[in-house]
């Protein structure tokens, strides 16, 4: 028996997440090629990302220029300020705080933070859900006149949740750093502790993730924001005056860091699954409309994947941080530099690099790890036939199951099975079509199923394709 043949093939049926998960040097090669013709064609001074792949982080890379007078290389080390993504690490320091038992998500924000607009009809879970009324202190993609200035979160407070409420709460949808800001002060009414240092207790520490202040993460060795008016020179961009972003955006981190968040968020450790679950539950309005917004993540689906995501935007600097949760897959992007969509675009570009094409639903899904199994199957010459239909026992005799074992086991593991087409209806019978790639030569997989998630095989052929 020539185990690791078999082995190999077995392997290949077992989900995604399981399998080994590196990069090769051809997926690295058309990033690097992905990240240089982004950078050039938006003028964005550099990027630096991460890859996480079957729940491990397989890539940190930076490229480009992160501040003036850069000697070498850039660094994949160095912190990015991530703006917004920070607001998901504050619902976080809220729900272990809830876990605890020292406040509920319903508890409203006046029992905890005095003088805001109808603060006894406000909740916390509303404040990290963008459903509070409370007017957004920064709309604005610049930095406004007041930002010249160095401020407090009462200062925010004082100025922009004391104004009247945009919408009565959980009525609509909209915006809101001043929530962010109004939450952060709870975490430190209740806790004790300054909001960063409760995060660097109980949650950065932890898990060995470097994060800092992005009003102290300024100067020499740290990266440098840029900024282009219209189709202008790029500029080195002036920071902010200290505490504008607080609770709403105060961090900065590498993409290696926050992919370690992201692989925690996966994992489901640190905070109980119940409470991961919750931040991913999209809140619905009182008519009953979904937000598809959690408490500080976006959350819903892109290409038939489900996604847990949210971009920040700070003065000089953009994010993207997102989370596939069923693959096992993340991917982050930050950029110094708050003009044009390169955070974005190379994020989506990774995304076709790095993942396997999604599957149209969840019957398709399952009639794709059906086709692995059964072609490992056939590899090993080990068909079960309780997934056939009677004509399919027919046809697959003892001598065209040798046929098959003896002309595809020497073939190994392949390096990737996918639906090939669309899904469609014959004879009663659900047709699909499937790709097998190796690395020299492709076949292809043509079946017919009963319909449903369980339907039964009644064709299985695989033929050459070019």
């Amino acid at each position: 028996m020539r185990y690791p043949t078999l082995l190999a093939a077995i392997a290949f049926i077992a989900p995604a997440p399981l399998l080994a998960q590196a990069l090769t040097p051809a997926e690295i090669q058309k990033i690097d090629i992905l990240v240089g013709k982004t950078l050039s064609d938006t003028g964005v001074p550099s990027a630096s990302i991460a890859v996480v792949r079957g729940g491990k982080i397989v890539l940190t890379k930076a490229y480009g220029k992160q501040y003036e007078g850069q000697n070498g290389p850039a660094d994949p080390k160095l912190p990015y300020q991530i703006a917004s993504v920070s607001k998901q690490f504050t619902a976080a320091a809220i729900l272990l705080l809830a876990d605890e038992g020292k406040l509920s998500l319903d508890d409203t924000v006046g029992k905890y933070i005095p003088g805001i607009t109808d603060g006894d009809k406000i909740t916390i879970r509303q404040l990290l859900s963008h459903t509070s009324g409370l007017r957004d202190y920064w709309p604005q993609d610049y930095s406004f006149k007041a930002m010249a200035t160095p401020t407090t979160p009462q200062g925010i407070v004082d100025r922009w949740a004391k104004a009247p409420l945009d919408f009565q709460p959980g009525t609509q949808w909209q915006y809101s750093n001043t929530g962010y800001v109004v939450a952060g002060l709870i975490v430190e009414k209740v806790s004790g502790q300054g909001l960063l240092d409760f995060l660097q207790a109980r949650i950065f520490r932890p898990l060995g993730i470097r994060a800092l202040d992005q009003d102290k993460a300024v100067g020499p060795g740290f990266p440098q924001g840029y900024l282009r008016h219209a189709l202008g020179p790029v500029r080195v961009e002036t920071p902010a005056a200290p505490g504008w972003l607080y609770a709403a955006g105060e961090l900065s981190m590498s993409p290696g860091d926050l992919a370690k968040w992201d692989v925690v968020r996966m994992d489901r450790r640190l905070l109980p699954a119940a409470a991961w679950a919750v931040q991913e539950s999209p809140v619905k309005l009182t008519d009953g409309t979904s937000t598809n917004y959690g408490l500080g993540v976006s959350v819903g689906t892109q290409n038939g994947r489900r996604v847990v995501e949210h971009s920040g935007e700070a003065v000089g600097f953009l994010t993207e941080n997102i989370v596939y949760p069923d693959d096992k897959a993340a991917i982050v992007v930050a950029v110094n530099a708050w003009f044009a969509d390169a955070q974005g675009r190379i994020a989506k570009g990774v995304a076709a690099i790095v993942l396997p094409p999604a599957p149209a639903n969840a019957e398709d899904a399952a009639a794709l790890d059906r086709a692995r199994q059964v072609y490992a199957q056939l590899q090993a010459g080990q068909l079960d036939r309780a997934l056939l239909t009677e004509d399919a026992a027919f046809y697959f005799t003892p001598a065209t199951i040798a046929d098959y074992r003896t002309s595809l086991s020497p073939l190994g593991a392949p390096t990737r099975i996918e639906q090939a087409g669309k899904t469609r209806l014959r004879g009663g019978f659900v047709n699909r079509s499937y790709r097998v790639t190796y690395p020299t030569r492709s076949l292809r997989i043509s079946t017919y199923a009963e319909p449903g998630a369980n339907g039964r095989i009644e064709q299985f052929l695989v033929s050459p394709v070019e």
